[in-house]
């Protein structure tokens, strides 16, 4: 196992950043959803679908 590690280190490092970083934004996407804001970037009252996305408070 340990030769397996040593041989595929940097295959081993580039997957654990893209883990780290896919992690990361679905932290940010979901303290984003608590808070009440949009995922699009945008405000919900121009969009066609802003009675269905989430509950009006």
């Amino acid at each position: 196992m340990l030769a397996f590690i040593s041989d595929n280190i940097a295959t081993v490092i580039i997957c654990a950043v893209l883990i780290a970083a896919v992690a990361a934004i679905i932290v940010g996407m979901v303290k984003n959803r608590k808070k009440g804001k949009s995922s699009c970037g945008c405000g919900c009252s121009g969009c066609p679908m802003n009675g269905s996305c989430r509950r009006v408070k």
